[in-house]
């Protein structure tokens, strides 16, 4: 009886945090265990992440887990009819039609498990983000470690002078620093500085 009255509910669960903290793996991770319990899985990422793989999500140390590519946020819909898990990588790259995507997906009874990148090269909120933040049920941040000084990494700081929002790269463009370190590399880069 107990089972005739269960409704399934959904949920949003956010990996968030630098570049080299972990998300992707952490949401491979709880992937593939959802996949070990016979649940029906989608995993989907920003059709303009071809790093490590056109189709494939891969984390920094080469584990991955087949996925959907797509450029539109609401093409998760057409797959959420028999699916039980649905995860989402990279999701700053989407535009803000997520948040209403993956409320509608939780409401479904869909769990979605989203991991991305909670602040941009300049240490600011990065796109859909935030908004995934106040509507997840769970946020789990994930830190790298500081390549300058050993603390906890919050912070993606690009090497290369580029001044675009997106600019796709490895530990060849980007390194994780603390705040600190973070702060004393944007002023050793700003043109105000004075070096004495």
């Amino acid at each position: 009886m107990f089972l005739e009255n269960y409704k399934k509910t959904g949920s949003i669960e956010l990996i968030c945090g630098s570049m080299f903290s972990g998300k992707t793996e952490e949401l491979i991770r709880r992937m593939k265990r959802a996949v070990f319990a016979n649940q029906k899985v989608a995993i989907f990422k920003p059709m303009i992440d071809v790093r490590y793989s056109e189709t494939d999500v891969v984390s920094h140390d080469s584990h991955k887990i087949s996925s959907h590519p797509i450029s539109d946020p609401r093409e998760m819909l057409k797959y959420s009819d028999d699916i039980q898990v649905i995860g989402i990588d990279e999701a700053q790259f989407f535009d803000m039609s997520i948040i209403e995507v993956v409320q509608t997906l939780a409401d479904r009874g869909v769990r979605v498990i989203i991991a991305g990148l909670d602040m941009d090269f300049q240490g600011k909120p990065f796109g859909p983000i935030p908004a995934l933040m106040a509507v997840a049920e769970d946020v789990q941040k994930v830190h790298a470690i500081c390549v300058r000084c050993g603390s906890p990494a919050q912070h993606s700081h690009r090497l290369s002078k580029s001044g675009d929002l997106v600019v796709l790269g490895e530990k060849d463009i980007y390194e994780p620093l603390c705040r600190h370190c973070f702060n004393a590399a944007l002023s050793a880069e700003s043109p105000e500085c004075t070096k004495g």
